[in-house]
C-alpha cells in the first residue's frame, strides 16, 4: 500500500489516517487491510482521520461509508475524526450521509468515546 492511507493498532482500536492522494488501488487495499485487521485482532473500534483531506467528493464519501459498514459488519463501531469544517459543508451540499459512522473531533476524543460505550 502505498503513502495514501495508514493502519495503526492500538490495543484493540484500529487507528486510519487517510491522505489527501489516495486512489481507487489504495482503497481497494485499505479496505482489505482493515477488514483483516478488524476481524484477526478483535478490533472493537475503528478511528478514520482524514485531516490531511482538503476536499471529500463523492468518491472519498462513498469509501468512507464503505469502511465504516465493513467495520460495522465485524462488530466495530467506527468514529471519522479530524472533519474540516468545508469539508462537513460539502459532504452536506452533495447530500450524503454517513450513518454508520459517528464523530469525533480528535483521536482522543473518539477512543474515549469507544471506551465509554463499553
Amino acid at each position: 500500500m502505498s503513502d495514501a492511507a495508514a493502519l495503526f493498532h492500538v490495543e484493540d482500536v484500529l487507528l486510519v489516517s487517510i491522505r489527501d492522494d489516495i486512489d481507487d488501488t489504495d482503497i481497494l487495499d485499505l479496505q482489505e487491510r482493515l477488514s483483516e485487521s478488524v476481524a484477526r485482532r478483535d478490533v472493537q473500534g475503528v478511528v478514520i482521520d482524514i485531516s490531511d483531506l482538503e476536499i471529500v467528493d463523492t468518491f472519498v464519501g462513498r469509501v468512507l461509508g464503505q469502511l465504516a459498514k465493513i467495520a460495522k459488519l465485524l462488530a466495530a463501531d467506527t468514529y471519522i475524526v479530524g472533519m474540516r469544517p468545508a469539508v462537513a459543508m460539502t459532504l452536506v451540499e452533495l447530500g450524503m450521509t454517513l450513518p454508520e459512522m459517528r464523530t469525533a473531533l480528535n483521536v482522543t476524543q473518539a477512543v474515549r468515546r469507544l471506551r465509554e460505550s463499553r
